[in-house]
């Protein structure tokens, strides 16, 4: 899998530049997120000027990003909301990054979260705040490493129903590494939940832009490119039927809009580069 940590600051600085608005205002309420940045980068958030200043440098990348990742972790978190009412009895988030949504939501409410990533990742979250009692961090690699062993090691049930989050991690990885982590999410147990996002297949192959050129040039040209997964709309329903799972919801830049941005009266594009999935283990 590849090193995400020189990428995966970029979600956390926009939810802790989204808590900097009035609360009626925000698309993403997250309380810790500003901890988990470096002082200069927790710095830039803070003052209006600057943040409207990285808001316009993030849509360069890609029209409507900023929106885009900010509503996809507002999405995340209110299926994890869902899943605490209705029971869940852990939470595992695939790749974990700085994400807070454990130790916000879950770990206060004795719920045990198992943080997978690469040690890296992990070591630099450490770093930025003290894991919280009921947070078990897991380092692997996905590529390689066997991912319900090394769970079960850290003491992960796989009869407890859990909540799987797979958040902005699927395009780095390869198809086998996909369906590897696939096949043992099809173990889980019945009343699971599982989260997870993708790129779409047409935008890595260059079919469909999506206003997002420069994202497209850094990410997936190249010798090396860093994105290579994606799926299309169509082969998400049968791709999470093959390993057991039912379709609930694929949440697009659309639904997005309909469901944020207008409720708190704010506009501008939502990028489509990316897609969210909610499923359920029946």
């Amino acid at each position: 899998m590849v090193d995400k940590t020189g990428t995966a600051y970029g979600p956390i600085v926009i939810a802790a530049g989204e808590y900097r608005l009035p609360e009626g205002r925000r698309l993403v309420s997250d309380s810790l997120a500003a901890a988990m940045l470096p002082g200069t980068m927790r710095w830039i958030v803070g003052p209006a000027p600057l943040r409207r200043l990285l808001m316009s440098m993030t849509d360069r990348e890609a029209s409507g990003l900023w929106n885009s990742i900010a509503c996809r972790k507002r999405y995340f978190d209110d299926r994890l909301a869902e899943a605490i009412d209705e029971g869940i009895e852990a939470v595992v988030l695939l790749g974990a990054g700085f994400d807070t949504r454990g130790y916000r939501m879950a770990a206060p409410r004795g719920i045990p979260v198992y943080e997978v990533d690469m040690a890296v990742n992990l070591d630099a979250k450490r770093k930025r705040m003290p894991v919280p009692v009921n947070v078990v961090q897991v380092p692997i690699d996905f590529e390689t490493d066997d991912l319900g062993t090394m769970l079960a090691a850290c003491g992960h049930r796989p009869e407890a129903r859990t909540l799987f989050v797979w958040e902005g991690v699927t395009q780095y990885l390869t198809e086998p590494a996909v369906r590897a982590t696939l096949r043992f999410l099809s173990t889980a147990a019945s009343g699971s939940r599982l989260g997870f996002t993708y790129v779409p297949r047409d935008f890595l192959d260059g079919t469909e832009s999506y206003g997002a050129a420069r994202a497209h040039r850094r990410f997936v040209q190249g010798r090396d490119p860093i994105w290579t997964y994606g799926l299309s709309p169509a082969e998400v329903e049968p791709l999470l039927a093959e390993y057991g799972w039912q379709l609930r919801e694929q949440a697009d830049a659309a639904g997005h809009t309909k469901r944020y941005l207008e409720p708190l009266g704010r506009s501008g594009p939502v990028s489509d580069i990316e897609r969210c999935v909610y499923a359920a283990k029946p």
